[in-house]
């Protein structure tokens, strides 16, 4: 039979049924097919390894590469960093340094309540805001609207757009700008207590219901669902 014929046989695909067919083994098919492709920085690995060993370890990463760039490798500098960090051998008594922050930690510091963070959570929050003057301001902008959103002290707007918009971060320079084109509409949502919850709640209902029944029954159902869950 054709390998088209035994996927139509067995209703498989038809590149699965190659990938069987070819194998040489049933433990070529429990490897997977991921493979080992060939890298840019293959020709110069021996030499890298022999500057590490040269050296004990004390060389940078940045005098590496700017040696293998001057033999002929047109590669990134991230790919020699990588292969070093993972393949060559740290040297004696060194303690890598550890590893930054991800922006979603950071984003976290920034804009969860003070409340909720851990004394070690604190202790980063300060360390990065020290460092970068620029993300105090924000961590500061950020706080105050968020104390404006919870306590519902919209009057105090027009000051914390100006605060924003003179503050020249782009982000929050440009969200300032977009509420004053909406001023009103703003303001009233950051003063009543009315807000689209219930609304959105029976939406994200709606949304849920209809994602469940997808290709499984008609509108008539998913009405009844509708209406009486």
């Amino acid at each position: 039979m054709s390998l088209r014929a035994v996927a139509q046989h067995l209703g498989w695909g038809r590149h699965t049924v190659q990938r069987y067919a070819r194998a040489a083994s049933w433990q070529d098919m429990v490897k997977g097919r991921k493979r080992q492709l060939p890298s840019k920085l293959d020709p110069f690995k021996p030499y890298l390894a022999a500057r590490w060993a040269e050296t004990g370890g004390r060389v940078t990463v940045l005098v590496l590469f700017r040696e293998i760039r001057a033999r002929g490798f047109r590669g990134h500098y991230s790919i020699v960093c990588d292969w070093i960090r993972r393949d060559l051998p740290l040297r004696e008594g060194f303690t890598p340094a550890p590893p930054p922050p991800s922006v979603r930690q950071v984003t976290g510091w920034l804009t969860r309540h003070p409340a909720t963070l851990t004394e070690e959570d604190k202790l980063h929050r300060k360390a990065v805001l020290d460092r970068i003057p620029g993300l105090a301001s924000a961590a500061e902008l950020t706080s105050s609207f968020a104390e404006m959103l919870t306590t519902l002290d919209g009057l105090r707007l027009p000051e914390w757009i100006t605060a924003a918009t003179t503050s020249g971060l782009p982000g929050i320079s440009t969200f300032a700008a977009g509420l004053e084109g909406d001023f009103d509409a703003v303001t009233a949502g950051l003063t009543t207590d009315w807000n689209s919850d219930p609304v959105e709640g029976a939406v994200n209902r709606i949304k849920m219901l209809k994602r469940q029944m997808f290709g499984r029954a008609g509108f008539p159902l998913l009405r009844k669902r509708v209406l009486l869950a």
